[in-house]
């Protein structure tokens, strides 16, 4: 039924509980990709989804071994990635005590970090949830589902799965936007705010048919571009940024929440009416309480708003200097409260293939990366942003290349040390596939953010800093290739043959690197 539905890859690790799932796997031309950990396969499925648009797909024991993807399926509700998770379950937990992996309520630990989870009562119970799960990745905002399944369920004869029918669709929305037209007409400062649910093409067309400045949140970047003259890019975060909201008079934000994690501050800081676009109704009803709220997708509403403004002269309120003074500002303060971390982005930047797609960790790198490495396309940067979680950047990146690496697709990682280690054993994954991934690893020695943070707390920093193994032998245990650039210059040479090698490459970089 899977494989009928269009799903190419399943991640995951067999169990005594869930071996029945893999019973014609291959038959069926199924690829399964042997995960060291379910927290892997989950943030693999995780980097597969967003790689390609199509659905994530876990496959996971009773009770631990869905605790264990249960990080991922939070990681990915944050982030709006449609992941499928199928686990098995026990057929009796309510009068049975003492079984093995057994739960008080597996399926209602799952639910809380998913859009539903649900018990499948019988064969066709299973397939119909299998449909409801694409058909809702396609339609509304796409989450991740747990769908789970009696051992005896699973053990037993069962029907095949009907035909299935065409697959839902969302129709484009018929959105009249003459007051919204009409309020750009008279805007001499609009300012665009384009998050992750806004990377259809067309954008920058129209923002410079308008004459509208934009900032892209962090799952935005790329959307516009860097040379684009009025983005001021993905600095929302910068305090000052509050300062060029407010001077907009007229602020439209599209296919993002504005989040604590997208501003962190408590409010945007527009003064002027805000629109704000999104599919998901929560969203609109948030804090930020919007003077027009509309109920749509971001492409239905970009092409809208195209037609709507065919004939617009373009505003004459922002001028370019204004974004080129300011990121040129919000950079310096960046590399001043990191300090040589921008030279080994630029430098790594510029060794790195067009088109990369890179998964990066929770990790001061990241941070800064984050905000100096333009982007020129959409959605191929990923980062672990709503939830947070640590460890992600390997697994996810193997997900990714997974599904790049046939192509000739370049894919990247870019991890801490210390969240390296929290999945550092899926090295083992990325070998036995063969994938040439390189694995930046950033190795300052401790706990760099959090100590920061202490610091600036004036609380003496304290558990911030952990013995690191010899990262570079640890990989080549593994099978992996491993280098310890000592300059910029060798370092940009070992990514070069990293992404041309027949395996993975670690390479540990250091705070010293920028200055030798």
């Amino acid at each position: 039924m899977l494989k009928a539905r269009g799903v190419e890859v399943i991640f995951g690790i067999p169990g005594v509980h869930n071996q029945e799932m893999y019973r014609g796997i291959e038959e069926a031309g199924l690829t399964h990709v042997l995960a060291r950990h379910e927290q892997g396969a989950g943030f693999m499925a995780d980097g597969y989804a967003r790689a390609t648009g199509k659905p994530g797909v876990a496959y996971v024991i009773t009770g631990p071994g869905l605790c264990n993807i249960m990080t991922p399926m939070g990681q990915a509700y944050s982030d709006s990635v449609p992941m499928l998770v199928i686990s098995s379950c026990l057929d009796d937990a309510v009068s049975l005590r003492g079984q093995l992996h057994q739960m008080r309520d597996q399926r209602a630990a799952a639910a809380t970090v998913c859009e539903w989870s649900e018990q499948a009562p019988d064969a066709r119970a299973a397939y119909a949830l299998i449909d409801r799960a694409l058909d809702e990745f396609a339609t509304a905002r796409p989450r991740p589902r747990h769908i789970q399944v009696p051992i005896r369920l699973l053990e037993a004869d069962a029907p095949p799965a009907p035909a299935r029918g065409e697959p839902a669709r969302r129709m484009p929305a018929a959105l009249d936007l003459g007051d919204l037209a009409a309020r750009l007409a008279c805007a001499r400062r609009p300012l665009f705010i384009l998050g992750g649910g806004a990377r259809q093409p067309g954008w920058r067309a129209l923002l410079n048919r308008l004459g509208a400045a934009v900032f892209e949140t962090y799952a935005g970047r790329g959307i516009v571009g860097p040379d684009h003259p009025l983005n001021f890019g993905a600095t929302l975060p910068r305090p000052a940024s509050a300062e060029i909201v407010a001077s907009a008079d007229l602020v439209i934000a599209v296919g993002t929440e504005l989040a604590e994690v997208d501003l962190w501050r408590d409010r945007l800081g527009h003064t002027a009416p805000l629109v704000r676009v999104d599919i998901d109704p929560q969203v609109l009803s948030d804090r930020h309480r919007a003077d027009l709220r509309l109920l749509a997708d971001a492409g239905d509403f970009l092409r809208a708003l195209d037609r709507a403004t065919a004939d617009a002269s373009p505003a004459t309120g922002w001028t370019a200097q204004e974004a080129t003074t300011a990121r040129a500002r919000w950079r310096a303060e960046s590399d001043a409260e990191r300090p040589g971390i921008v030279p080994v982005c630029d430098a790594l930047r510029a060794c790195t293939p067009e088109g990369t797609m890179i998964y990066s960790d929770m990790t001061q790198f990241a941070y800064v990366a984050k905000e100096v490495w333009d982007m020129d396309r959409p959605g191929h940067w990923h980062h672990p942003t709503g939830f947070g979680t640590l460890g992600y950047a390997l697994p996810a990146a193997i997900g990714g290349a997974v599904a790049r690496h046939a192509a000739g697709l370049p894919t990247m990682a870019i991890a801490g040390d210390y969240g390296f280690q929290f999945t550092l054993q899926e090295l083992g994954a990325a070998v036995e596939l063969g994938l040439p991934l390189p694995i930046i690893l950033w190795d300052n020695g401790k706990l760099g953010e959090i100590e920061d943070s202490m610091v600036a707390a004036q609380i003496a920093p304290n558990a911030v800093i952990a013995h690191n193994p010899d990262f570079c032998t640890l990989a080549r245990a593994y099978g992996a290739n491993a280098a310890a650039p000592a300059t910029l210059t060798e370092m940009q040479e070992t990514v070069r043959a990293a992404f041309a090698a027949d395996r993975p490459t670690l390479i540990r970089l250091t705070p010293g690197l920028a200055a030798a």
